[in-house]
């Protein structure tokens, strides 16, 4: 079975964890996949629709306007929609705040519209449910491969010192508005472990007094091996709507690359990060500095939540899994066609 995937763009990051993933275990299963990018002129978008006519199509994350989705709709075949954040929300740091009409209105539209939903989380599948039939929605989480992901406790980092215990953090400038906001927390935390330092992997940097700070460029070739050069990984969200349709991705490459995490206790967090297990969840700033204490002091600690961290990801969150997911969803889809 052929599918046409409409995306931001193939090298988007959910593209490549959400659709492209899974594209060698869906082509073992005999379908094919497709990827087009979305254009941005509504023109442009007339021509695409016609296209589409007779094809099976999954719309990732994109909140189309009334008439495109009625268009798109009497083009496809199959329609799937696909999302991983509350994209019926702004973010956490929009200045008009979270809620917006018209995201609602489209995102009721296309939930509707479509013959399944998939979603990355339970939270956003009790939103779309809202709206649409239960029994249409799939629950698919981001997903890694953890066999790119080298672990900490077997890596050799001889290009970084070892010294003192080396908290990381992985992002986008967009993301980082939530290490900012916690500034006054990792300047705390600097100053009450000795030795810390925080090594960020993004595009933009931030400056502290009392932390030192490690600035990675990150790229796609380098991600996995300055993980795991780490000793903890670290993930903040702010408590709301919009940080609850987050799918942790972040978190999972940490728990792949065999770190502790430590994170707050908010959305998929809590199921990912199992206190005591594969990390802490620490809410105040003392919770926070008694868990990278207690990490910097006991390097068997992080080694064995760093395993357990693994073992879940490979358990629950691995491509194979999720591969398994939409090779369920795609079959049922195909049987019905067939019938």
């Amino acid at each position: 079975m052929h599918w046409i995937g409409l995306v931001d763009h193939p090298e988007h990051v959910c593209c490549r964890y959400r659709l492209m993933a899974f594209r060698p275990f869906l082509e073992q299963a005999g379908h094919t996949l497709e990827l087009l990018t979305i254009p941005c002129h509504w023109w442009s978008r007339l021509g695409l629709f016609r296209h589409l006519r007779g094809a099976n199509v999954i719309v990732q994350r994109r909140l189309l306007a009334g008439w495109q989705r009625t268009l798109l709709r009497r083009a496809a075949r199959r329609l799937l929609f696909d999302f991983d954040d509350a994209v019926f929300l702004r973010d956490s740091y929009a200045v008009r705040g979270l809620h917006d009409r018209r995201r609602l209105r489209r995102f009721v539209g296309m939930v509707r519209c479509a013959d399944a939903v998939i979603a990355g989380n339970s939270f956003l599948a009790e939103q779309a449910a809202r709206w649409t039939k239960e029994h249409s929605i799939q629950v698919i989480p981001t997903c890694v491969d953890p066999q790119r992901y080298p672990l900490a406790a077997e890596q050799d980092c001889v290009h970084a010192p070892r010294e003192g215990t080396e908290l990381v953090w992985v992002g986008s400038s967009s993301t980082l508005r939530g290490l900012q906001t916690i500034a006054p927390l990792l300047e705390e935390i600097g100053r009450s472990v000795p030795g810390v330092r925080l090594k960020l992997l993004c595009d933009r940097f931030l400056t502290l007094r009392h932390l030192p700070v490690v600035p990675v460029p990150w790229s796609e070739a380098n991600e996995a091996a300055e993980l795991a050069c780490a000793d903890i990984g670290i993930s903040w969200l702010p408590d709301d709507a919009w940080s609850r349709g987050k799918c942790g991705l972040k978190v999972l490459q940490y728990l792949a690359a065999g770190l502790p995490v430590i994170a707050n206790p908010v959305g998929v967090q809590i199921e990912m990060v199992r206190h005591g297990e594969t990390g802490f969840l620490a809410r105040t700033p003392a919770q926070w500095i008694e868990a990278v204490q207690r990490l910097a002091d006991d390097a068997e600690l992080r080694r064995r939540m760093g395993r357990a961290g693994r073992h879940l990801v490979e358990e629950r969150y691995s491509i194979t899994v999720g591969a398994a997911r939409w090779i369920h969803l795609l079959g049922r889809l195909q049987e019905s066609l067939a019938a």
